[in-house]
């Protein structure tokens, strides 16, 4: 998707909704992907603004995994917003992401306010509600689509049914591991690796997107590849 919103990845700020082991292990596997890119570990880790029930990470906080830890904020940045434990609403009015990730099965937090906020400092917003089953989704895709003029990228963690977008439908990408975690089975097999590095599924995810450019058939190209 970083690809079809015509930034480099490393030019993205990314906010996440969650920080559980499912969103810290999604965001270690883009740190990854800035780190090969070019980035150092730091300046990677830097692009992630975290935000879970108790508000933003940031380092002050001592309920943090280490695990957390490593994309926790310094408080100096929250004190220059005038706010303490600023909630999601508040980040993304500061950050102003590119990519809103919701791994929090918190039902519709990603409202109307915060998405249209997020739109208008953006012009190909990615916004990923991978929060499953679809009850628990932070967005419907047709809300997305309806706050965003249209202009969001969009990837469900459950399925949803198709978008209509002048007079056409456009299928909602489902990011499954369907994708990837089948063929580095066979890959393992067929090779007799050993192990599967954070790099192997990263090579992998980057295939993944290549499909979906070659995919294309008018207009953009979808974020993730027809099944």
């Amino acid at each position: 998707a970083t690809k079809v919103a015509g930034a480099s990845l490393t030019d993205h700020r990314i906010v996440v909704l969650g920080a559980g082991s499912a969103a810290i292990g999604v965001a270690d596997m883009i740190r990854t992907a800035l780190v090969e890119e070019g980035l150092s570990e730091e300046e990677a880790a830097d692009r992630f603004w975290f935000v879970d029930i108790d508000g933003l990470l940031v380092n002050s906080r001592t309920d943090l995994t280490p695990e957390q830890r490593v994309y926790a904020r310094d408080d100096e940045e929250v004190r220059q917003w005038g706010a303490d434990a600023p909630d999601l609403a508040r980040v993304v009015g500061e950050v102003r992401p590119t990519v809103l990730i919701g791994l929090s099965t918190a039902h519709g937090a990603f409202t109307e306010e915060i998405v249209r906020t997020m739109a208008a400092a953006c012009d190909r917003p990615v916004i990923l509600p991978l929060s499953n089953p679809t009850s628990n989704a932070e967005a419907d895709p047709a809300d997305l689509a309806r706050w965003t003029d249209g202009r969001a990228l969009i990837a469900a963690g459950s399925p949803f049914p198709p978008l209509k977008v002048d007079g056409r439908e456009v299928p909602v990408a489902q990011a499954n591991n369907v994708y990837v975690f089948p063929a580095v089975g066979l890959a393992v097999a067929a090779c007799r690796a050993t192990r599967v590095t954070d790099r192997m599924l990263v090579a992998a995810a980057r295939a993944v997107g290549d499909c979906a450019v070659r995919a294309r058939t008018d207009g953009a190209p979808p974020p993730l590849p027809p099944l």
